[in-house]
């Protein structure tokens, strides 16, 4: 009898031993790859939601993949199995932008990715440096009118949206200004109090803290409304300048992932953003939470590409 006991609870001891791995395979890993370097604003976007998220997969990590305004994370991101344990978190350039600008790209945005939710709306933000003797926009154009091309102004990377922000900027200001990318939003923030550029284009979160501490100044936003997290600056708008823009960020997956991992992965998005705590946080950082379907991200990327074809070419600019 003794025997029979022993053998039954070790056979049960095996069988449990035995049901862990399947127990763990029901909640996947995730790695969200970020192509910009810690400290901007796609990099804490993505910790935000990986914060969100744990409770959906067994872990969670961010891996930054800095370089080429995404497109390193990118390729990396299109070599992915198509298992659902991969995905990126970005702007809305790469997807939107590039495939107007650069002669020669090394994915397809739209069937090399398949999108899985709009995470967020956003609005950029012009910075002036705190040496730089300019109070508003008007300032900031008659300074650059009164010396063609030394206005330097930096961004997270050539041919990024807020490249295109600065681009778009000088022509409705008539104005010329030099453009400096750097390798995401924190290298051009050390940049800007170092007094190695003259204004930075970028995500109001990217500078905000420093605006609110007097390091620099935000001198205009270029959303249709004021930015909650910088009230007392005005918009572009409000300053004479008949410029409005918008951009989102999102998360996508590589291609063929199946529709039901793909829905599963919408949905703890979605689930996460609803969640109050990191909704707070997300509008505390000047976001707009979305957690859209994939249908949705899908409709906004083509309305997007789209609409920045004529303007992207309209600029000119066009990208090796």
């Amino acid at each position: 009898m003794l025997k029979r006991t022993v053998l039954t609870a070790a056979l049960a001891l095996a069988a449990c031993a035995a049901a862990v791995p399947a127990l763990a395979q029901d909640k996947p890993p995730l790695k969200i790859v970020v192509g910009f370097p810690p400290g901007g604003s796609a990099d804490l976007l993505a910790r935000l939601m990986a914060e969100g998220l744990k409770n959906d997969f067994s872990s969670v990590i961010v891996e930054n993949r800095p370089g080429a305004g995404g497109r390193i994370a990118l390729g990396q991101v299109k070599r992915a199995p198509a298992d659902g344990q991969t995905v990126i978190i970005l702007p809305s350039g790469p997807m939107v932008l590039f495939p107007h600008v650069y002669k020669k790209l090394d994915y397809d945005a739209v069937t090399d990715f398949t999108p899985i939710s709009l995470l967020a709306h956003f609005q950029f933000s012009v910075v002036a440096g705190a040496g730089v003797p300019v109070k508003n926009v008007k300032d900031m154009i008659a300074r650059a009118k009164a010396e063609p091309g030394r206005s330097t102004y930096g961004t997270p990377g050539q041919g990024t949206l807020p490249h295109f922000m600065g681009v778009l900027f000088g022509q409705q200001a008539g104005a010329e200004l030099t453009h400096v990318p750097f390798q995401g939003g924190g290298p051009a923030n050390t940049a800007l109090l170092g007094g190695h550029i003259d204004y930075k284009f970028d995500v109001v979160t990217e500078t905000a803290e420093l605006h609110r501490a007097g390091k620099v100044r935000i001198i205009g936003v270029t959303g249709a409304q004021r930015d909650p997290q910088v009230p007392d600056v005005p918009t572009l708008k409000e300053q004479g300048l008949d410029m409005v823009a918008t951009a989102w960020f999102a998360m996508y997956g590589p291609a063929g992932l199946k529709p039901e991992v793909r829905d599963l992965l919408s949905a703890a998005v979605a689930r996460a953003v609803r969640t109050p705590a990191l909704r707070t946080k997300l509008i505390e950082q000047g976001y707009d939470p979305v957690g859209s379907t994939p249908a949705d991200l899908a409709a906004a990327q083509a309305a997007d590409l789209k609409r920045w074809e004529g303007p992207i070419k309209a600029t000119g600019v066009q990208l090796d």
